[in-house]
């Protein structure tokens, strides 16, 4: 009897020790939480639970990372930087406080964050994801996910985005247009072929570029005028592309319409006398514009050349309104 007592205590005792501590089977994860005060001694594959459970903020930066088995006990974590390590995975699902997220420079294809809710800046860019679902992460306000394999992105649940950098991936389709927060956006270096940053605060944007996306040959906006005239701000994009307020087309996670102004041009550029619209969409309606925005003439009638001698030297706005779409193109007056 006396051995059986004996027996169920151990059993009992070792159920409440193994309870009682995290296994973190990478020995380099480890030493950076002993670095940290979190565990003593030498690395041995486990961490007293109690010693994390209560961290907010864990720095394990550039430590030669390849696992974060464990991290699930860190379970009062609001910011998380693990960048620069070898992570091919992560499990972040349990660390529901996380605010601040930073995994930049390792290797991972996927990440799960539907669960970090509470995220308001999220730093995943230099992985290998295709995929990546920001949906119910209502509450972000900066997010990078550049240079990655992303395909897709779908920010229109993301309403208090105020910076969003997504260069250098394989994306076709992108919408800003519910980001009304938006006021710095990167999204250079992909295969767009439907871009509306239509959003009613062009005028706030510190920061815009999207070269180097040779497909992209309209890019919605609220004032066409605004935006080609914004050399600072607005002028990165192709020699290829034109901001229109109406690119007849749809931005989607699901699909883009097939139109584009691809067949849509202007010369000679510079010009001396006489500027000739190329374009087989019938035209409405073509006015001439300054840099101040003022409209300087306006013609009413179906006609593809513009009479532009009487124009002192310098760089005008020709504003083509057609059956379809309205087209705003820069050009300069010799």
């Amino acid at each position: 009897m006396k051995t059986l007592l004996s027996v169920l205590l151990i059993i009992t005792l070792s159920k409440v020790t193994i309870a009682q501590t995290t296994a973190i089977p990478d020995v380099n994860f480890e030493q950076a939480l002993i670095n940290l005060g979190y565990d003593i001694g030498v690395p041995d594959g486990s961490v007293p639970t109690a010693n994390i459970n209560t961290v907010t903020f864990l720095p394990i930066t550039s430590a030669n990372i390849n696992d974060l088995t464990g991290i699930e006990d860190f379970t009062a974590l609001t910011v998380l930087r693990c960048e620069g390590n070898n992570l091919t995975s992560l499990n972040i699902t349990q660390n529901t406080a996380l605010i601040t997220f930073y995994c930049y420079g390792n290797q991972l294809i996927n990440l799960d964050v539907t669960q970090n809710t509470a995220l308001t800046d999220m730093y995943c860019s230099s992985n290998q994801l295709t995929s990546l679902d920001v949906t119910q992460n209502t509450a972000l306000t900066e997010l990078d996910c550049d240079r990655n394999q992303l395909t897709s992105l779908d920010v229109s649940q993301n309403i208090d985005l105020t910076e969003l950098i997504c260069d250098q991936n394989q994306l076709t389709s992108l919408d800003v247009s519910q980001n009304t927060s938006l006021t710095g956006f990167n999204c250079n270096d992909n295969q767009l072929i439907c871009l509306n940053v239509k959003n009613g605060n062009n005028s706030n944007v510190q920061f815009f570029r999207a070269y180097n996306n040779p497909n992209l040959t309209c890019i919605e906006v609220d004032d066409a005028v605004y935006s080609t005239s914004q050399f600072l701000w607005w002028s990165s994009i192709d020699a290829t592309s034109s901001f229109s307020t109406n690119c007849n087309n749809t931005c989607s996670t699901t699909g883009i319409n097939e139109y584009s102004l691809s067949d849509f041009n202007i010369y000679p550029n510079p010009v001396l006398n006489q500027l000739t619209i190329d374009t087989e969409l019938a035209i409405s309606q073509v006015s001439i514009i300054d840099l101040s925005g003022r409209t300087v003439t306006t013609t009413s009638q179906q006609t593809k050349l513009a009479d532009v001698t009487y124009l002192h030297s310098g760089i005008y706005f020709i504003k083509v309104i057609t059956e379809e779409n309205t087209i705003t193109k820069k050009f300069v007056k010799q």
